[in-house]
């Protein structure tokens, strides 16, 4: 699995980070905890497969946002309490 993390320029509210969660949804439809920050300036979602950053770039740049940056690192599920 890995995590996908973006820095992303103009998002300013709320409804801006639904807009790019839904360009993500929309590229990458297995995407899995998709979530974006404003006050961040970031997006991130976890898949199970590798992706091209230069496709998701185009699908932020077409909504009208700037993808400043990605990087994808290895992502490990969190076990409940430790135990499982």
């Amino acid at each position: 699995m890995n995590k996908v993390i973006l820095k992303i320029d103009g998002m300013a509210c709320p409804m801006c980070e639904s807009h790019i969660a839904d360009a993500i949804r929309k590229t990458y439809n297995d995407a899995k905890e998709v979530k974006a920050s404003h006050k961040k300036k970031e997006a991130s979602f976890v898949i199970d497969k590798e992706i091209d950053l230069l496709l998701i770039k185009n699908a932020i740049d077409k909504t009208g946002y700037k993808y400043i940056d990605g990087k994808i690192e290895p992502y490990e599920k969190k076990k409940l309490f430790g135990i499982f």
